[in-house]
């Protein structure tokens, strides 16, 4: 027999009947599954224990899954070869909280409100694919490692350094946000999984077989780049938002690495450290855009490569064979020394203006203290 415990949050606001209505459904069909449990509900949140026949709990948590009425659905806990039923005479007890004024019921409405709010943060800190593990009841720690293929994405900013010396900490870090909520919006709307950030680095993977996507995500991040460029006001460091993008494929070794008290879910392998290497490539090749032979040979024929040579990257002693796309996207207007060097006067100005202002505002509260 197994147990398990979700905690969710409610999709729409569901009338005190229509929570009562979701009792009486799943009080009958859980008598005839043989399914027994209880169903908490306060201030918006869901929290159901169900214990049954393996088979018959896991059909019911799927469908639960695919509940629109439910959002944010967190399994807190698997139980496996449950002997004895913690509710045996409730085929599902539905108890609202909201409305109870019962001061031993308080620190329950409590708990319930404050394991929402730690699900919430608990998914901003999160892989998708550990919450997806979490979601459907699978301890994640459980995942076996295991070799599989992979295209792997590298993407930073250019003259990041230059902008971390010119740029107040909270203009870093929005930028560094702007930056990030870009790529991991392509990179999710295109199937692939960002793994980490890194400095002003973000890495990211793809399925073997998903180059076309793989490029895609990395011609839709540079488009919303261009468009934030072309839209920020003329004082703004977004005005010299630029980043380098290296695209690598093979055999990589996917899994849970780290220690007993700290772990991460990331891939390592070859083509990381390619695709790495390749995106520091981008400055000398003057493009926006790089990526290897092995991405080359998965993708459509809707694509216009550009073999740009056959090189040595950094830290590696076979050449790297090297493409980018014949796009307006994938190449700036002048060469990167020159980019460089219009990043590095734009961050002059806007350094310069900040100090005036600065000084300007201490000099009036100078002023008004004497």
């Amino acid at each position: 027999m197994k147990r398990l415990s979700y905690i969710s949050k409610l999709s729409r606001s569901l009338s005190k009947r229509e929570i009562e209505d979701i009792g009486k459904i799943s009080q009958t069909n859980n008598s005839r599954e043989g399914i027994t449990g209880v169903l908490l509900c306060c201030a918006g949140i869901f929290f159901q224990i169900l214990e049954g026949d393996d088979e018959q709990i896991d059909h019911l948590y799927t469908k639960i899954l695919r509940d629109d009425r439910h959002d944010q659905i967190l399994c807190l806990k698997s139980e496996f070869q449950v002997e004895h039923r913690c509710f045996p005479d409730w085929s599902m007890e539905v108890i609202v909280l909201d409305e109870n004024t019962d001061i031993l019921l308080q620190p329950i409405k409590i708990l319930l409100q404050t394991l929402g709010e730690s699900q919430t943060i608990l998914a901003s800190y999160t892989q998708s694919k550990i919450l997806q593990a979490i979601e459907s009841g699978i301890d994640p720690r459980t995942l076996e490692p295991c070799y599989t293929e992979k295209i792997i994405f590298f993407a930073d900013i250019v003259s990041f350094t230059n902008i971390t010396e010119k740029m107040q900490v909270s203009e870093v870090v929005d930028l560094l946000n702007q930056f990030f909520t870009i790529c991991t919006e392509a990179i999710a709307a295109r199937g692939g999984e960002v793994t980490k950030f890194i400095g002003d680095c973000v890495m990211a993977y793809f399925d073997g077989d998903h180059a076309d996507e793989a490029m895609q995500a990395s011609l839709d991040i540079l488009a919303e780049l261009e468009t934030l460029r072309h839209q920020a006001p003329k004082d703004s460091p977004v005005k010299v938002l630029y980043i380098g993008i290296g695209l690598s494929k093979g055999k990589v070794l996917e899994g849970n690495i780290g220690s007993k008290t700290k772990k991460e879910y990331t891939v390592i392998g070859d083509a990381v450290n390619v695709a790495s290497r390749i995106e520091g490539m981008t400055r000398q090749l003057n493009r926006f855009l790089v990526f290897s032979a092995s991405v080359r040979e998965g993708l459509s024929d809707r694509w216009r490569p550009v073999r740009l040579g056959d090189f040595h990257a950094k830290g590696k002693e076979e050449i790297v064979e090297v493409y980018s796309l014949d796009d307006v996207l994938t190449f700036p207007r002048s060469d990167f020394r020159k980019l460089k060097q219009e990043i590095q006067q734009h961050l002059e100005i806007i350094g310069n203006q900040s100090e005036l202002i600065l000084t300007t505002h201490y000099n009036a509260l100078l002023s008004s203290q004497s």
